[in-house]
Parts: C-alpha cells; sequence; structure tokens
C-alpha cells in the first residue's frame, strides 16, 4: 500500500511538473510578446518622428534650391542689355531690398576687376576688396569653376567679420556674362548663410526643430530655430549640391519618451491570447514545415540523380581504403563496364591497362598517404571492356562529409581522345605553315639579293660609263695627256673589278645569312672598313653636295667581324643619312662619320660607329616602324635595309639603335666585337 501511495505521488509530481513547466512556457511567450509589442510600439514612434523630420529636411531643401535658383533668374535679368554703373547700382539695390539673404552684388569685368557694386541695407559688412581681388580669394575660385562649368557657379563657405565684432558664415555664387558667344564678365552675388536659413526656409520648420547648415565633418556654419528640450533627439541630414560646392542642411528635434498602450489590460489579454495562437500556429507550422523540408530532400536526390546521369564527365568515388563507393553512367559508359562491377573494387580496376597496374597503384599509394594532386589534373591511359585503350585527363578532390571529415577522394574523369586527334592535326598543319615560312624566306632572299645588288651595281655602271668617255676623250689628245687618260682609265677599270668581287661577296654572305649559316668572320681595323666604302660614299656625296667628315679615335683595336656585311651595314646608314639631307633648304650637308670605343663599360671591348646627319629628323610614326621590314619613305626604297643592318649587327652580338642629333637630323650608332689582346684575357686556373 505504501509502495502504492509513492507510486501515483511520484506520478502526480512528473504530471504537475509537466503542467508547470508548460504554463512557465507560456507565461513566458506571454510577457516577451508583451515586451515586444511595447518595444515594436515605441519603434513605430520613433520612425515616424524620424520619417517626419526626413521629409521636413527634403522640404527645406527643396525650398532654397527654388529660392537659389529664381534668384539667378533675376541675377541673369539685371544684367540684360547695355547698361551703366550707375544704372546697374540702382537695379543692384532694389534686387537686395527684395532678397534678404542677399548681402552684396558685384559687377565685375572678364579680368576680374570691380567695376560696380552694391551691398544690402540690411546687413553690416566689414569688405576687404583687397583680399577679395586675390588670385586665390573665394570670388576667383568661384569665377574660374564659372568659366570651366560655362555656367553659375558657388565658392565655398568661408567667415566675414561684421562691424559689430561678431560674423558670419558667406557662399559667393560667381555667374558669367556672355554676350554673342564672348565672356564680358563677371555677376558676383554673395549669400549669408544665415540669412538663406531665415528667409529660404519654411518658418514652420523652424518654430518645431533647429536648422543649420553644416560642413561634411559636422562643423556648424549657422544655424536657426529654438527647439524644446525631450528626453530623446532625432536629426536628419540632407546635402545641398550646389555646383562648385556641397553643403550639408540638418535639422535637429528634440520629442519625449514615446507613450505606451493606453489601456495596459486590454493590451495584456489581447497579447496573451495573440501568443496562444501563436503557439498552435507555430506547431502547425512546423509540421508543414517538416513536411516541406522531406519533400524538398525527395526533389533534391531527385534533381542530383538526373544531374549526374545527364553528365558526359565520369565520375567515381572512393573511399579511404581505395575501394569504389560510386560511379556515375558516364563513367560506366565510358570503361564499358556496369556499375556493379566496378563497386568495391580496390586493389586493381578492371579499366587498368595490365602493363600500367604497377604504376597506378603506386599512385594510387601516393594518394592515399595524403598527398594532394595538382588542381589541373594529370593525365592517364584506361581500357575499355573491349581491351580498347583511351586518353582520360583525370581531376582529384578530397571527398568531405557534413562534419568536415576526409572519407575519401571524388574523381572527374574527361574523355580526351577527340582533344589528342585536333592536337596532331593541329601538329600538322604547323609543320605546312613551317615549309611555307621556308618559301616565303626564298622570296625574302631574293630581295635582300635585289636590294644589296643594287650599289655595287650602280658603281660598276658609273666607272665602266667614266672609262667610256675617257676613251672617247683619248682619241682626241694625244702625248702625256693621253697616257694620264689611260692610267684612269686603268683606275677605273679595276675599281669596277673591285665592285665586281664585291657583288660577288654580297651574294655569299646575302646567301648564308638566308641560310643561317655562321658566317666568316675576320680581323680588320675599323679605318679599313670605311675605306672601303668611302669611294662609294663620294660618289653620292658629290651628287648631292655633301660634305663628309670622318673621325677615327686613335689607337683602336682591330675587329673581328663579317667585312662584306659590315661594309654594307655603313653604305646603308651613310646613303640613308644623304638621303635625309637631299631637301630643299637644308645648308650646309654634314654627313659625319665617328669611330671610337664604346663609352659604356660593358661595352669595353667594343667599337662604336656613329653616322650623323643634319635633316629634318624622324617624326615618332616613322620611328616606331623604322626596323620593320619593307616599310620605307620613298618611292623607289624596298624597306629592307635597316632591318638587314639591325640583323647584321645581332649577329655580331651588337647594338643598332638611333637618336636625335643636335642641333638638328638624326644619329645612327652601331657597336661591333673588337679584338682583345691576349695578355688582357682572364687565364682560367
Amino acid at each position: 500500500m505504501r509502495l502504492l501511495a509513492l507510486h501515483w505521488l511520484w506520478r502526480y509530481w512528473q504530471g504537475a511538473w509537466r503542467r508547470w513547466s508548460l504554463w512557465t512556457l507560456l507565461v513566458a511567450l506571454v510577457a516577451a510578446m508583451l515586451v515586444t509589442l511595447v518595444w515594436l510600439a515605441g519603434r513605430y514612434e520613433a520612425s515616424v518622428v524620424q520619417a517626419q523630420l526626413e521629409r521636413d529636411a527634403a522640404d527645406a531643401v527643396s525650398d532654397i534650391r527654388t529660392a537659389l535658383a529664381r534668384n539667378l533668374q533675376n541675377l541673369q535679368a539685371l544684367q540684360t542689355g547695355a547698361i551703366e554703373p550707375l544704372a546697374w547700382e540702382g537695379l543692384a539695390q532694389a534686387l537686395l531690398r527684395e532678397h534678404r539673404e542677399l548681402v552684396r552684388l558685384e559687377w565685375r569685368d572678364s579680368a576680374l576687376r570691380p567695376r560696380a557694386h552694391a551691398e544690402s541695407p540690411f546687413s553690416a559688412v566689414q569688405w576687404t576688396e583687397g583680399v577679395r581681388d586675390g588670385t586665390h580669394s573665394d570670388t576667383a575660385l568661384a569665377c574660374a569653376n564659372a568659366r570651366r562649368l560655362n555656367g553659375p557657379a558657388y565658392s565655398s563657405s568661408y567667415f566675414q567679420p561684421h562691424g559689430d565684432g561678431l560674423g558670419s558664415e558667406m557662399v559667393e555664387l560667381c555667374l558669367p556674362l556672355i554676350s554673342t558667344g564672348h565672356e564680358e564678365g563677371y555677376l558676383v552675388a554673395t549669400y549669408g548663410l544665415q540669412s538663406m536659413l531665415v528667409e529660404l526656409v519654411g518658418h514652420s520648420l523652424t518654430r518645431r526643430q533647429e536648422v543649420s547648415f553644416t560642413e561634411a565633418d559636422g562643423t556648424r556654419l549657422a544655424m536657426l530655430g529654438a527647439v524644446r528640450r525631450g528626453s530623446r533627439m532625432f536629426t536628419a541630414q540632407q546635402l545641398l549640391d550646389l555646383p562648385g560646392n556641397t553643403i550639408v542642411l540638418r535639422m535637429d528635434s528634440w520629442h519625449s519618451a514615446p507613450s505606451l498602450f493606453p489601456n495596459v489590460l486590454t493590451a495584456l489579454v489581447t497579447a496573451m491570447s495573440i501568443a496562444l495562437v501563436t503557439v498552435l500556429v507555430v506547431l502547425v507550422r512546423d509540421n508543414r514545415r517538416r513536411l516541406r523540408a522531406e519533400s524538398d530532400l525527395g526533389d533534391a536526390l531527385a534533381f542530383r540523380k538526373a544531374m549526374e546521369d545527364s553528365l558526359i564527365t565520369g565520375l567515381r568515388a572512393r573511399d579511404l581504403q581505395g575501394r569504389i563507393t560510386y560511379v556515375n553512367p558516364a563513367f560506366c559508359e565510358m570503361v564499358g563496364f556496369e556499375a556493379h562491377e566496378l563497386l568495391g573494387q580496390s586493389t586493381s580496376a578492371p579499366y587498368w591497362p595490365p602493363e600500367l597496374v604497377e604504376e597506378y597503384q603506386q599512385r594510387q599509394a601516393v594518394r592515399f598517404a595524403g598527398h594532394m594532386p595538382p588542381r589541373e589534373g594529370f593525365e592517364s591511359v584506361f581500357m575499355r571492356k573491349d581491351g580498347t585503350r583511351f586518353p582520360v585527363l583525370i581531376i582529384e578532390a578530397p571527398l568531405i562529409n557534413a562534419v568536415g571529415q576526409h572519407t575519401g577522394w571524388m574523381s572527374a574523369f574527361l574523355d580526351i581522345s577527340e582533344q589528342k586527334r585536333v592536337e596532331e592535326i593541329s601538329r600538322a598543319s604547323q609543320e605546312r605553315l613551317q615549309a611555307t615560312a621556308r618559301l616565303a624566306t626564298v622570296g625574302e632572299m631574293a630581295s635582300l639579293l635585289s636590294h644589296e645588288l643594287n650599289q655595287p651595281l650602280a658603281a660598276i655602271s658609273s666607272y665602266a660609263t667614266g672609262s667610256l668617255n675617257l676613251l672617247d676623250a683619248a682619241q682626241e689628245h694625244q702625248g702625256a695627256s693621253l697616257q694620264a687618260d689611260l692610267h684612269d682609265m686603268r683606275t677605273a677599270m679595276q675599281r669596277i673589278a673591285m665592285q665586281a668581287e664585291r657583288a660577288g661577296r654580297v651574294i655569299k654572305s646575302v646567301h648564308d645569312f638566308v641560310r643561317r649559316r655562321d658566317q666568316s668572320r675576320e680581323t680588320v681595323a675599323a679605318q679599313e672598313l670605311l675605306d672601303a666604302v668611302l669611294p662609294l660614299v663620294m660618289l653620292q656625296a658629290r651628287k648631292l653636295d655633301v660634305r663628309v667628315r670622318v673621325h677615327v679615335e686613335a689607337g683602336l683595336p682591330l675587329l673581328l667581324c663579317d667585312r662584306t656585311m659590315v661594309e654594307q651595314v655603313l653604305l646603308n646608314l651613310t646613303r640613308n643619312a644623304m638621303q635625309a639631307m637631299d631637301e630643299p633648304g637644308i645648308a650646309p650637308r654634314v654627313l659625319e662619320v665617328r669611330v671610337r670605343r664604346a663609352a659604356s663599360n660593358a661595352r669595353s671591348g667594343w667599337l662604336e660607329f656613329s653616322v650623323a646627319d643634319v635633316g629634318c629628323g624622324l617624326t615618332e610614326e616613322i620611328a616606331r616602324q623604322l626596323f620593320t621590314p619593307f616599310f620605307t619613305t620613298r618611292p623607289e626604297g624596298m624597306g629592307l635595309g635597316l632591318s638587314l643592318c639591325r640583323t647584321v649587327v645581332e649577329q655580331h652580338g651588337g647594338f643598332l639603335g638611333f637618336a636625335p642629333h643636335q642641333p638638328r637630323g638624326t644619329v645612327f650608332t652601331f657597336t661591333l666585337p673588337a679584338v682583345v689582346p691576349e695578355q688582357d684575357t682572364p687565364k682560367t686556373v
């Protein structure tokens, strides 16, 4: 009996505890709801006050903008037609009496010199004309902005003292006066910020709250209105964006604490009823939410299944022991095996080629040791069920479960057989392009030969013509005169032979140059190179009336170079220099050729050749394309000379460049290697 009573008491206490806990929860919910409603009511009342204050601030800014626009129209009308300064001052005084926010009006000429001014009779301001007329004054800055904007512009605010020892913030408005498209002067209007608040802001707004102009950092510039103090302050700010200046209009309002509900008991009962209904609604919604979550989970699983089945990328999942736990249909189709034939495989997958099983097992062991695969993936070879091999790209990533644990590896497979086929086609196309390029090189060689043989052949023709002229003259003379002519003819014929031999060397050098063979190099003095080309240079110099100056530094070492090609470089550069001076109005025409040691420390074992002219120089557009093959500025040119010169110099390890020549013209400079004496060469120990 006693045990039964104890059991009944235990059951009663357990039931009472459950009921009291439910009631406690219900009371807590009701109290929380009541507190929330009171808080929401206070927030709502505060939001209403704040919204009204924001609207008042926006209305005040709108009123100020409208008044400023109206004043701008009045100022523009003030300057209509030709008017004398005295008459202008009378009209300005009338305008100042009508608009008390204006403190001063000035009429200035285009150089900002005052022509006339008028001051408001309602303000006593001490104006300092010298300061206002400075180039860095607010007036000058505002007018500079107005000139740049081609319209009215405002200055930043500044403090202006009054006659009574006080002062106020001012803003300048500068209006350009334009007549028949020309700027004739400026109309400068000075606004007092305090006066703008008094005259342009509605009195209904200033009675209820405090209105002020502030800067962006909160510094007050002007203030108007008296506020009733309360426990809470509300603030609203609006930007008054003017051309050249931005001012913040701020409104402050104090209110008492928001009132509570008028009937607390009614509100309490209502809140409790709402809380009870809310509990039931929450339970119903929770049940519906669970059903919806289960439905969404089913849809998500179906969507995932459809997405996996539609992929053309093979997917495979393995656990940490290497067993295959998942494959998608695309992977099964790729290797030709069914899913049940692949799941559970670990040591040796059936799609591994037998000859590569050991390599793949080692790679798998490295992966299971914790080494991450490359993010860009790696290539491999798989075997289909019928034994055919195909290349694949494998991209692997760690498989992480919902709690963040590493449970295996997820691999994506791409069949790259088509990509390999395209690469093979591209490789064959590249080989065909290289063959085409070699054919183009043959054409380039023909062009180079044609270009480079023009000079020696022209010289041969000139010498031959001279020889014929001497022979004709020899028939008309006798004695010593005939002997001299025959000597000159012999000299000319010798030079013809030399130039013919040089033409052959040019053909061989250009042929070796195109075939990219190592060209024969010999030691030669710089003076010998110049002596070889100077006769040809002097022929063209006499024809173009050019004076040639040659400066060779004493004690220069020998050069190691391809003599024929370097002579061609010198001929091309000197010929281009003389042709650059073949323009009317260029006198005297001087061609300067210099040879010296390279100035740079890096070129201490090199010689520097420079060819300078006094022509018109190079434009920026021509300089950018100067070394481009087939680019020329002459109708008869082929555009290969400078390109060939740079290639020859660079094959010798040198550098070919150009720079402006003073006082005019262009100087081309190139470097060639010198023969280093054996005693200067460091010995290796």
